[in-house]
């Protein structure tokens, strides 16, 4: 048992002094007594017995009296093992979680109501000059301050479900960010803690800290959630039929039959279906629709699931537009095939500069740059290609053979491609062709057993290189490259090693041409992601916006409006909303008045799977570091006991045996042996 040092010295100052008075008064006693020993002999042999009893135990209540009232004052305590230090402030954090699990019910109502009573009760527990700070996953800066009681449950009140989704060991830290010394620190947290919060890797805890993790039991639910989607189409055109598959997955433990899976855009449904997913498991099915207009598509895939509902719609965006534009630098005036080829269809817009007025600054507004027979291919022209593709763009290149290989081996080399080995000419030769890449997907419905091949007279052979990023299309002899595509950052070259002259191939005549061409053009479109998730997407891309002095960007969703930082590259706009973006749906980019784009945000799917981890599985991430781990159901007790300053307090009932003493002396005093008393003389 410890004492606070001053109430300590206090009890040892009262004990003595009793004891003093009480001896000197019992010496007088004595020597009054033996003056009179004549008088009292025949007294003292019957009561002498009963008289020292009666005054040892009136000296023993009364020094009890005095020392367990002195104690009350000194607040003696039994420690609990923990780090708290009696007579500094307690500075009380309590995490709640209010992500969408804890909409889930118990027999207490809502885990979020039962997690305020919880905390409410932990507050009221501690003295009235304690601090306290209310912690959630939306990590609001007024949360961040010390509040006395009566501000912590106003806020506390006033704490809703948030679609922000966290893990346990980041509100750890965030906690661990204000330590302060001198003060004693204890940290609740009340949370369901799902399997996908607490995580699998150990919690690193803070020495200084003392950490209580206050489980609470949730019924067991099953759940299906619209996980994600893609796009199986290239490109989006108007009226063309598109193609998505979305993933569902059963996070319950019984098949989901007979669910229905609807898809609407832009407020019409465009396509239904009909689903079962197995217990546990994932399911994709692909939806077919067409007839989609130009412009900003506001697309929602959505399911009926009951009674959890947060992850019952996925939404997503993406944009139908009027005309891809391709742009041709072109060396050989002569040549026409590029410009017949995507001419004759209207989907395709071409722009063509010729070799000696090339303008660097366009070359972010188109998807695809195709480069046929330049003469002189500068460093500087190499340097701002690898910009474009590095940023997503991409790029083909017919070189021009009679230019010879010492200039386009400077150039290639500029871009980081393969240097030309040497011009080959002579027989023909039959090239082949990766009918499983997926610059062929869907040309042939058969593979021909006959196929009529490219063949080629004259061609670039490239070196060597070992690079992952490379993939041959069309193949000649020897493993020697005719068509190649390179990986570069974000976007492809495609290297081929013959010029678009008839004379050197019957490439630009054989039909694996269109298909090859179309497909690096589709290839090049560059889209938005088609969703983003809430509190985990901070970074947004887009196509590089060009804006005057006083304009500024904003996402606009029916009232809320995000102003977010900006940051250019070469080709794109950066657009950072750190986690002002809070609530699913879709945003409007807006330019001024112009709809620049539509972003599509989805809630974390991290919630979805209702698996929560037990004490001992929680109690395993802790390693030897020291924590408590508290069930609300089993444990209310303990969790009570431990909110009064971490430690078992005595003064109550150091106060009750003082006033018991107390009675027992004035009872000994009115009653033990009460007889008439014989004068002294």
């Amino acid at each position: 048992m410890n004492f606070l040092y001053p109430g300590f010295l206090l009890a040892l100052l009262a004990i003595a002094i009793p004891i003093a008075i009480h001896l000197f008064n019992f010496r007088k006693f004595k020597k009054v007594y033996f003056s009179n020993v004549a008088f009292l002999k025949e007294a003292k042999e019957q009561n002498s017995s009963r008289e020292k009893l009666k005054h040892l135990l009136i000296l023993l209540s009364r020094i009890l009296a005095v020392v367990f009232l002195v104690f009350a004052f000194a607040r003696p305590y039994i420690p609990s093992g923990a780090r708290v230090t009696p007579g500094q402030r307690n500075v009380v954090t309590v995490y709640i979680d209010n992500s969408y699990s804890m909409e889930s019910v118990n027999k207490e109502g809502s885990l979020l109501d039962e997690a305020k009573r919880k905390a409410k009760e932990i507050v009221r527990a501690y003295g009235l000059n304690d601090q306290f700070q209310l912690l959630s996953n939306d990590f609001e800066g007024r949360h961040q301050r010390l509040v006395n009681r009566e501000e912590f449950i106003r806020l506390l009140d006033e704490l809703k479900i948030s679609a922000t989704s966290r893990s346990l060991q980041q509100v750890i830290n965030r906690q661990q960010a204000d330590l302060a010394p001198n003060r004693n620190q204890l940290t609740y947290f009340l949370s369901d803690f799902q399997k996908s919060f607490v995580g699998t890797k150990p919690l690193q805890l803070h020495k200084a800290l003392q950490y209580h993790f206050v489980k609470l039991n949730a019924n067991e639910l099953p759940n299906i959630a619209v996980d994600s989607v893609w796009s199986l189409s290239p490109v989006h055109q108007p009226g063309q039929a598109e193609q998505l598959v979305v993933q569902l997955r059963n996070y319950g433990e019984e098949e989901a039959t007979g669910l229905p899976l609807k898809l609407s855009i832009n407020g019409q449904q465009k396509a239904i279906s009909n689903v079962a997913v197995a217990a546990g498991q994932s399911l994709k099915d692909t939806l077919r629709f067409s007839g989609l207009k130009a412009g900003w598509q506001k697309a929602v895939l959505s399911i009926k699931d009951f009674p959890l509902t947060f992850d019952d719609e996925l939404n997503f965006s993406f944009q139908v537009k009027e005309q891809m534009k391709v742009l041709e630098l072109k060396g050989d005036l002569s040549e026409n095939f590029i410009s017949s080829l995507y001419g004759a269809d209207p989907y395709f817009k071409l722009s063509v500069m010729q070799e000696a007025n090339i303008r660097y600054s366009e070359f972010g507004e188109y998807s695809l740059i195709v480069l046929t027979g330049l003469k002189e291919p500068s460093s500087g022209l190499a340097q701002q290609l690898k910009t474009y593709v590095q940023n997503g763009g991409s790029l083909v290149v017919f070189p021009d053979l009679e230019a010879g290989s010492n200039i386009y081996t400077a150039f290639l080399n500029a871009m980081t491609l393969p240097a030309v080995k040497e011009l080959n000419a002579g027989a023909a030769v039959t090239s082949t062709i990766d009918l499983k890449n997926p610059m062929f997907k869907e040309v042939f419905g058969e593979i021909p057993k006959n196929m009529d091949l490219p063949v080629v007279n004259r061609y670039f052979s490239y070196q060597d290189q070992s690079r992952s990023a490379k993939q041959d299309i069309l193949q000649l002899p020897l493993n020697k490259s005719l068509f190649a595509a390179y990986g570069l950052g974000a976007g492809k070259v495609y290297l081929s090693a013959v010029s678009l002259n008839l004379k050197d191939s019957n490439l630009p005549k054989h039909p694996t041409f269109l298909p090859l061409m179309y497909k690096a053009a589709f290839a090049s479109a560059r889209e938005q992601p088609l969703y983003y998730t809430t509190g985990n997407s901070d970074l947004l891309e887009s196509q590089r916006i060009t804006l005057l002095k006083n304009q500024s960007l904003k996402l606009v969703s029916e009232g809320y409006e995000v102003i977010p930082e900006l940051r250019q590259t070469a080709d794109k706009t950066l657009l950072y909303v750190a986690d002002q973006v809070k609530k699913a749906g879709f945003y409007s980019l807006m330019k001024g008045d112009s709809t620049l784009a539509v972003i599509a945000f989805n809630d974390n799917r991290t919630e979805s799977d209702m698996h929560y981890a037990d004490e001992d599985e929680l109690k395993s991430l802790f390693g030897k570091q020291q924590a408590s781990v508290f069930n609300s159901k089993k444990d209310a007790n303990s969790l009570n006991i431990l909110a009064q300053n971490n430690s078992t307090e005595l003064w109550k009932l150091c106060l009750i045996l003082g006033i018991v003493f107390l009675a027992i002396e004035i009872l000994l005093i009115r009653f033990f042996n009460h007889k008439k008393t014989i004068p002294l003389s």
